[in-house]
Formats: structure tokens, sequence, C-alpha cells
């Protein structure tokens, strides 16, 4: 990894970042078309049907192009682990962004059907792309919507792609992080996780979410078994973060 990898302000596509940030909440996107060229670099070089060489493309992409913001190598790892943990026969990430965190779950959980909750329909056409590339667009669906729009995608998830009761075997929250919490809740008011589904956090210190982390200490050994893995921002090693995985106690 050279010296500009590793330090993300020797990095332009960063400033630009930095800059377009206030894009994020609105659009999804920074701003500045770098998940379209993310979109455009795979479809370039990775080969078709694979899907360790399409997560590699997008990981190069993030380094040596533009950096993105979806979980990266390092915490992908992590994500990895928990998955095949979790074993899960359905699984559901918040915040789809191109597709990255998706397709990565789809890849630990071969037999899975992965659902991914996306406001920005943008996002869901970059990510459907990537998937289709990838071999995985059978089951992996993205779900333009949010969990915070008074009970439709809920209500979506539940009648046409049927989750239920105790049925949700894995959950990844990767998106506005002041929506962890009270999206966390509204799917457990739902009934949909059962004793042992494992709930997995990004970026639970940076930008962070210190609602979601408080929460989870409060309920530690009663609600919830949670281990704070530390890390580092997506593709840097200067910045360090924080991946919750917690597991749903009942």
């Amino acid at each position: 990894m050279s010296l500009k990898q590793r330090i993300p302000l020797l990095r332009w596509s960063v400033w630009r970042m930095a800059v377009g940030n206030r894009n994020i909440l609105k659009t999804g996107q920074i701003g500045d078309g770098r998940e379209a060229a993310a979109v455009d670099y795979v479809l370039k070089h990775a080969r078709a049907g694979d899907i360790d060489d399409v997560l590699a493309t997008i990981d190069r992409f993030a380094y040596e192009k533009s950096m993105l913001i979806n979980v990266g190598d390092e915490k992908g790892a992590l994500l990895d682990a928990a998955v095949r943990r979790a074993d899960p026969k359905l699984a559901l990430e918040l915040g789809t962004y191109c597709g990255y965190g998706a397709l990565r779950i789809a890849r630990a959980a071969p037999s899975a059907k992965v659902y991914s909750v996306e406001l920005a329909e943008a996002n869901a056409v970059n990510a459907r792309q990537i998937w289709a590339h990838a071999g995985v667009a059978d089951r992996v669906t993205c779900v333009v919507g949010t969990i915070g729009d008074g009970g439709r995608t809920l209500d979506a998830l539940a009648g046409e792609y049927g989750f239920s009761a105790g049925g949700l075997d894995f959950l990844f929250l990767d998106h506005d992080k002041d929506a962890y919490l009270p999206d966390l809740q509204s799917i457990l008011d739902r009934g949909w996780l059962h004793t042992g589904s494992i709930v997995v956090a990004d970026n639970v210190k940076v930008p962070g979410a210190p609602k979601y982390r408080e929460y989870m200490r409060r309920q530690q050994g009663t609600l919830w078994n949670t281990v704070e893995h530390k890390a580092h921002v997506e593709y840097q090693t200067l910045v360090g973060d924080l991946v919750l995985e917690s597991e749903y106690l009942g």
C-alpha cells in the first residue's frame, strides 16, 4: 500500500469527498461522479461472474482512483466473518451505496437471499449493474426506500419479499448513522430477529453512531452480546473506526 493510500489527506479524491459531504444524506452520492465511474471501472476491468474479482476491482478503484464510502476491504473481512458465523438464509443491509457490502454478504453466504434498502435510486441502479456483472442478481435485491418512512418500506419487505417474525438471520447497518438505533428498533418491533441473529454496524466511531453504541453497551448481556472490533475508516490506515457485531439474545 502506497503512502497516498495509507494517508487519506494526500489523496485529492478525499478532499473532493469532504467538499461534497453535504450531498451524501440528500442524494446518497458524493456529487463528483465517482460512483458511476466505479461502475464503469468494474464493468471494464472485472471478470463477469467472478465475485472475488468484482470486489477486488472495487477495492482497487477506491485505492487508486477515488475513495468510496462502502465498508472496504479491512472492515469487509470483519463483515465476512460475522456473516459466516450467522450462516444466514435471509440477510438485510441498510445502505446499498454501490452494492459492495451486499456483494460481500452474498459471497460469504452463498445460499442466502440478500436484500439491501437504499434511499437513492441512482445508487440502486449502480448496485444492480455491479451485482449483475458479479452474477448474483438472482439472489441480491435492492429495495428503494428507508426504514424511517412511516412503515412503507417495512411493509414492502413483509408483503413483497416475505419478511416475517423470526425470519431475519443477519442485519448490516451501513447507512445514516443517526438512523442506526431507530431503524434497529423498528425491525425489533416487527419481531423479525430471532435468538442468535447477528447485527453488524459499520462506522460506529467515524462518522460515529454514539447513541447506537451506548444502547448496545446498556443492553450487553441482557438483550445483546456485542463485540467491538477496532479497525480503520475505509481505504486508509490513519483514522481509526469501530465495527460492532451484536448477537441478539432474544
